[in-house]
């Protein structure tokens, strides 16, 4: 049974202790765990550049606090959000991750918290550059004759560590895993839900998308446009001259000649050479006979001319 409050995240601040600390629903666990990764990952970055972690800038130093990797992680910080928030969109959290103690603390489970660790390769990388270049802002600030060099290179220096680096992010056993969003199930595309449960959503999307189609369709600017088009054809159809046409192309030959061609053609094709839409280039191609100003430029579209041929003409 999964408690009612663990469906919802709002504030990070806990109810337990008015602060982030001993969270009550799972996303702040989640939250919590990587922030302490990510913490870790920042006071080794601060070590190997020679940095003492417990001497922070932005946050006071206190006890049981290393102040300077809280420095170097707020940077990041972003970036753990954005992950936590990419993976829930993207698959449901299992009731088997978390439990909860009596007095209403969320607790990740050690099978979960041992994928979550997994993490911690890519929180080093993110954070390294941060770390090297507080660094180098201590050594500019220091004598211009100091010449000193940073102890060590955080940042990989070739194109092959960087490619090993970045695979880290693509082993990452839940990363991997794309589920139903509705049943849970194991699916291998890059969809939300399964074939079953696609097919059980089809419809209701069907109808919603039917609906915004509509409201769209009522909107001022639609009806400006479908005003401009019916203007721009109308005056189309008053300047068409039937003697600037030739004679042999009869209704009779295009329905015997031309039309039967027009199948072999894309909609797109024949709806950019006479500038109308998909649409209604589908309903020509289908048998419904265009404007005759359009005969002589399908003819050409299908190949056809006069020498093609016999032709056949009124009687």
């Amino acid at each position: 049974m999964v408690p009612e409050h663990w469906r919802t995240f709002g504030s990070r601040i806990s109810s337990l202790t008015a602060s982030p600390r001993r969270a009550t629903n799972p996303v702040n666990a989640i939250l919590n765990y990587l922030y302490a990764l990510l913490e870790v990952q920042a006071r080794l970055a601060a070590a190997k550049l020679g940095l003492d972690p417990g001497l922070g800038v932005l946050h006071v130093d206190t006890q049981y606090r290393e102040s300077l990797a809280c420095d170097l992680m707020e940077p990041i910080r972003p970036e753990v959000d954005a992950f936590v928030l990419d993976w829930l969109q993207r698959e449901p959290l299992l009731r088997s991750y978390f439990f909860e103690e009596r007095d209403g603390n969320c607790r990740l489970t050690s099978s979960f918290a041992s994928k979550l660790s997994e993490t911690a390769p890519m929180w080093a990388r993110l954070v390294a550059p941060v770390a090297e270049w507080f660094t180098q802002q201590i050594h500019k600030s220091r004598t211009s004759q100091s010449r000193s060099r940073l102890p060590v290179q955080l940042t990989p220096a070739t194109r092959q560590e960087k490619k090993v680096t970045s695979n880290v992010e693509r082993e990452l056993s839940f990363r991997r895993a794309n589920v139903c969003v509705s049943c849970g199930k194991k699916i291998h595309s890059r969809s939300t839900n399964c074939d079953e449960c696609a097919k059980e959503k089809r419809p209701e999307r069907m109808i919603e998308v039917a609906r915004l189609g509509r409201v769209v369709t009522l909107l001022p600017e639609a009806q400006a446009k479908r005003s401009a088009t019916q203007k721009v054809n109308t005056q189309a159809v008053w300047d068409w001259n039937p003697t600037d046409y030739p004679t042999w192309l009869t209704s009779d030959l295009y329905s015997a000649k031309i039309q039967p061609r027009l199948v072999s053609l894309s909609c797109s094709s024949v709806a950019k050479r006479l500038g109308v839409s998909v649409s209604y280039a589908d309903q020509i191609r289908k048998g419904r006979v265009p404007h005759p100003r359009h005969w002589q430029t399908l003819a050409k579209l299908v190949g056809w001319s006069r020498n093609s041929k016999p032709c056949c003409r009124n009687r």
